[in-house]
């Protein structure tokens, strides 16, 4: 393994999560201060949505599905280690993991961020896309029952874990499952907060059309 390629893989893949696209989407194109003051209190893409709009919101997610996506392949793109190799796992693992870690605690924004769900996903689809399409759907299909992105995204990251378990889904590197049930603990405990208002019955629904 090249160290010195690994370590500036590692830097850039926590500086790249650490760009806090809602922060400045809402400066650059909408004048607000820091969104972390409105909504739910967090620089994600739920609450662009929900403070911006469809449009910004949709533009947030998306750039921090790419820093995930980008973090996670720059080990391979910097051929750190052979390709296929377990080493190259664990590079991209450690870089996919700085990047979300990036999103959650970014040193652009006084290391309060987002809840690290599309940076999350990007990561993941960079490893496992097919397993990643799957738990789309998941998330997709609780969101429109429920109107939750909080429970949604929580359901999604679960099912990431079990499907790994399933023969279809299983991963060629064992370590991925281990990986998959982190990821899902690490979604509950970013939304400890979503699950009390959720107990309480104070989250905020999305709109949909037939809800109206």
């Amino acid at each position: 393994m090249n160290i010195p390629l690994l370590l500036l893989a590692l830097l850039a893949a926590y500086l790249l999560g650490s760009i806090p696209t809602a922060l400045w989407v809402g400066r650059r194109f909408f004048g607000l201060d820091d969104i972390r003051q409105h909504g739910s209190g967090n620089a994600g893409a739920t609450n662009t949505f929900r403070v911006l709009g469809k449009k910004a919101g949709s533009a947030v997610m998306a750039i921090d599905v790419l820093k995930g996506y980008v973090a996670t392949a720059l080990p391979a793109w910097l051929a750190v280690a052979p390709s296929g190799s377990g080493p190259l796992l664990y590079a991209q693992l450690g870089a996919g993991a700085l990047a979300v870690l990036g999103h959650i605690y970014p040193v652009w924004a006084q290391f309060r961020g987002g809840k690290g769900v599309a940076t999350i996903l990007g990561m993941m689809l960079a490893l496992a896309p097919a397993t990643v399409g799957m738990c789309v759907l998941v998330f997709l299909t609780m969101l429109a029952l429920f109107r939750y992105v909080s429970l949604a995204s929580m359901t999604a990251g679960l099912a990431f874990a079990l499907l790994q378990l399933l023969p279809t889904f299983r991963p060629a590197q064992p370590l991925l499952l281990w990986v998959g049930f982190a990821i899902a603990a690490l979604l509950v405990y970013t939304h400890r907060a979503n699950i009390g208002r959720l107990r309480a019955g104070t989250e905020s629904r999305v709109p949909m059309p037939w809800a109206r």
